[in-house]
């Protein structure tokens, strides 16, 4: 995935990486971030008592970007308001996906979008040298409730040492 392609950024990284305070990855790992209206509207609507939502939705809306239309080969799929947006963003004008929903990756994967989830954004940041450890982020991803398998866990921390 080439370097300076900009991310479309869907609800649930956003959400995970506000949770554990670490949305600055993002910005040190690309600077050209968009997130479609959509997904700030779901962020919204799920919005709960925790006390990041506010900071989180903050962020989103500095880089709030006006929905698309929705890509047929996309549509096929009939996935979230927020996956769809990301990812016909993401066709559209040839972005990174950063996307966590399993059928969302399928969908990316199957139009050759390139992608990048919360893990892999961790992984990525360990490997440039922004942050000492990757296993310390991801227990706290999986503290705030992701659902990751622990063997998908553990080969990904092994690839950075870990």
């Amino acid at each position: 995935m080439a370097n300076s392609k900009p991310w479309v950024v869907n609800a649930s990284p956003l959400i995970v990486l506000g949770k554990i305070g670490r949305l600055d990855l993002l910005e040190m790992l690309r600077a050209s971030i968009a997130v479609p209206h959509s997904v700030i509207v779901e962020i919204t609507a799920g919005a709960d008592e925790d006390p990041t939502t506010d900071s989180t939705l903050a962020w989103a809306k500095a880089r709030d970007v006006a929905d698309v239309p929705l890509s047929p080969s996309v549509a096929h799929w009939d996935l979230g308001a927020g996956e769809s947006q990301v990812l016909s963003r993401s066709l559209a004008h040839n972005c990174v996906a950063v996307l966590d929903d399993g059928e969302a990756r399928a969908c990316a994967q199957s139009l050759g979008i390139p992608l990048i989830g919360t893990l892999g954004i961790i992984l990525r940041s360990r490997n440039r040298g922004l942050i000492p450890a990757a296993r310390p982020l991801v227990e706290r991803v999986l503290a705030v409730g992701s659902r990751l398998s622990p063997g998908l866990v553990e080969a990904a921390l092994r690839q950075v040492g870990e």
